[in-house]
């Protein structure tokens, strides 16, 4: 009897979704042209069955005993905080951003901190010899003999060393350069990653060692391979700025041990990341004053309130259809913004060019800033500064209104302490707030009321 053929399987490369026969246009994710041919994997060689023990069974949760949670403490307090107050023994973190922008730079400044407060830390890289490694350990002034440095790409070897060097701490860099043996898939395809990811989050939880892994991004955005990946995971942290801003923002995007959306800021510096302790202050030093389209708002990412400067520039059309070109903030809702200020506060604004900008390379995703967006556009359309101790905070909606938003003491805090003397924001918040030294709050029900009083 013939030989049978080994079963094949397309694999969508986009969302990981299986199926039997190659498809133009996957039925989960919408996406064209994504699916590849994989090899069947044969589940039985790597699955192993065990009996159910006493400690498999179900237990009510009453009599569970909590047990104080240990964190690994590291020299870099904004990478603690992010994590929630250290790294959790046994957790499972991915890193992912932009190339070059210091994934692996903060990493083995981590590396460093640990193997000198608590243990050894194994670094394995895919993608550098241990030669260029230490190149870079010198740049930084790392040098521990608890950092163990290992160059390879089978998964195999890397759990092996993990399990006879037994480090406090290890760090993968990066996923996509692992490959399982007994996938005949390339590295970086959805079925190498998932596997990979798999055998490294069962060492972590089993082991309790906390392993850290780098992941790369697309050129979108998101992180290359499946979105299973980000599920598999305890913790995402993501890497934003850009690589000429000295600027980096790195933010929480989950947490299952810590606080979702927190950010750390860290400046790049010729001896690696050093951490910003004060953002706000030093986002704000090179902001220029009696400069009409420039406007101080604060966003609150996660639990800390950061200070920013929004500039805008509004300029008539050369062309036959205006521009709108923004950096910092979403390009939908700022079309949003400008229709409301010309329909409820007769802006003209249908034949100039409008460009808006979120000044050190800081991303604001949450409406609390639409206030600041749309004075900054009508100072520099009437050409008129809005004082430079003013901070504008509140969201617009499509009617004109100026609705309340959270954390308003936190943002007022922030406010004063850096010196600003007044403050534009809802009405509805005005209600019950403390005096906050020479800081004057003002309440505005509309964004032609606003606008009046920051362009008066």
């Amino acid at each position: 009897m013939a030989n049978v053929k080994q079963k094949s399987i397309f694999v969508c490369q986009t969302c990981a979704f299986t199926s039997p026969k190659w498809m133009g246009k996957c039925p989960e994710c919408q996406a064209w042209n994504t699916f590849s041919e994989e090899p069947a994997e044969r589940l039985s060689r790597h699955i192993h069955t065990k009996r159910l023990s006493r400690e498999t069974l179900p237990e009510p949760v009453t009599s569970v005993l909590s047990t104080e949670e240990r964190r690994l403490k590291t020299d870099i307090g904004e990478f603690d905080r992010i994590l929630g107050g250290g790294i959790v023994p046994g957790s499972f973190v991915l890193i992912g951003g932009d190339p070059g922008i210091g994934k692996s730079t903060l990493l083995l400044q981590v590396s460093h901190a640990i193997s000198q407060r608590v243990g050894p830390v194994l670094y394995v890289s895919g993608e550098e010899s241990v030669e260029q490694i230490k190149l870079r350990a010198d740049r930084l002034n790392v040098a521990s003999e608890r950092l163990l440095l290992l160059s390879e790409t089978r998964l195999d070897s890397c759990l092996d060393q993990v399990r006879n060097t037994k480090p406090v701490m290890a760090i993968i860099d990066s996923i996509q350069t692992m490959f399982a043996s007994h996938l005949e898939s390339a590295p970086g395809s959805v079925s190498q990653i998932r596997e990979c990811a798999a055998h490294l989050m069962h060492v972590a939880k089993g082991e309790q060692i906390p392993i850290c892994i780098i992941g790369h991004v697309t050129k979108d955005g998101s992180l290359a391979g499946p979105r299973m990946l980000e599920h598999m995971v305890d913790t995402v942290l993501y890497f934003e700025g850009e690589r000429h801003h000295a600027f980096r923002i790195l933010r929480a995007v989950k947490n299952r041990f810590g606080s979702t959306n927190e950010i750390g800021v860290f400046e790049m510096k010729a001896a690696g990341l050093r951490e910003v302790a004060n953002p706000s202050e030093l986002l704000l030093a090179e902001r220029p004053e009696h400069v009409s389209g420039s406007i101080v708002v604060c966003s609150v990412e996660g639990t800390r309130p950061l200070l920013v400067e929004l500039q805008a520039l509004v300029s008539p059309t050369n062309y036959g259809l205006p521009q709108r070109v923004v950096s910092g903030i979403d390009h939908r809702r700022l079309s949003l913004l400008i229709a409301v200020l010309e329909k409820r506060a007769e802006l003209k604004l249908g034949a100039h060019d409008i460009f808006v900008n979120v000044a050190g390379g800081v991303r604001i995703d949450e409406p609390a800033v639409d206030l600041g967006t749309v004075a900054a556009i009508a100072s520099s359309l009437k050409d008129e500064p809005v004082d430079s101790r003013t901070v504008a905070i509140g969201e617009v909606g499509l009617g004109g209104e100026v609705r309340a938003v959270s954390h308003i003491e936190k943002r007022i805090g922030e406010a004063a302490k850096l010196g600003f003397t007044r403050c534009v924001c809802p009405e509805n918040n005005v209600k019950g707030l403390r005096k906050r030294g020479d800081l004057v709050v003002a309440g505005v029900q509309t964004v032609a009321e606003a606008l009046c009083l920051l362009l008066d």
